[in-house]
């Protein structure tokens, strides 16, 4: 599906950008793996950031907005709700 090359880039801006996206409101989590549009896979890998609740963009000050991409490999905002260890 994906070969090394794609999948090492990824991890890449994964682990440069990590602490930054971690900083930022809502954002609970960071990965690599396929982006999602309407719910419904691509099938485009990308870095996913996970979030306890997926705003519009409307309600976000420029500070806020996370970026659509990181040296050229795609971000993906993905609602998840919050993690807990049980």
């Amino acid at each position: 599906m994906f070969n090394d090359e794609q999948m090492q880039r990824v991890i890449a801006v994964q682990q440069r950008y990590s602490e930054f996206l971690m900083r930022m409101p809502h954002v609970v989590g960071i990965g690599v793996g396929i982006a999602t549009c309407g719910g419904q896979p691509t099938g485009e890998l990308s870095l996913v950031v996970m979030v306890n609740e997926k705003l519009p963009e409307a309600q976000l000050s420029a500070e806020q907005m996370l970026p659509k991409e990181l040296d050229g490999v795609r971000v993906d905002v993905q609602e998840t709700g919050e993690f807990s260890a049980t």
